[in-house]
């Protein structure tokens, strides 16, 4: 059983920027995606970014170019990296994580593992 604990979040103004973590508490082998989810009051959890086990990237539309996701495997860590935060970016964060070669179009139900969230507030 993996547990993945997010780290990072926090309240910054328009056109700031924040770095979440997301620590497993061990090795996941390939194949495998990692990704990171939100979920703003009211709304559904949807996936903002992913990575695989061969490093290919995907991002939601509205956050391309803002967000960059990445991973250290030797930390067993995976990050998002976010800039140029603006209101509608406000919400809970989670990152996810499942054993399964397809990534971006993976529903959330795919997911095996999860983090227990992780708040990001951003001021306009």
């Amino acid at each position: 059983q993996v547990q993945l604990v997010e780290s990072g979040g926090g309240s910054v103004q328009s056109g700031g920027s924040l770095r979440l973590s997301c620590a497993a508490s061990s090795y996941i082998s390939s194949p495998y995606c990692l990704a990171w989810f939100r979920q703003a009051p009211g709304k559904e959890r949807e996936a903002v970014a992913a990575i695989n086990a061969k490093s290919r990237t995907n991002y939601k539309d509205s956050v391309s170019g803002r967000f960059t996701i990445s991973q250290d495997n030797a930390k067993n860590t995976l990050y998002l990296e976010m800039s140029s935060l603006k209101p509608e970016d406000t919400a809970m964060y989670y990152c996810a994580a499942h054993r399964r070669v397809t990534c971006w179009a993976s529903e959330p139900s795919d997911f095996e593992y999860w983090g227990q969230g992780i708040q990001v507030t951003v001021s306009s």
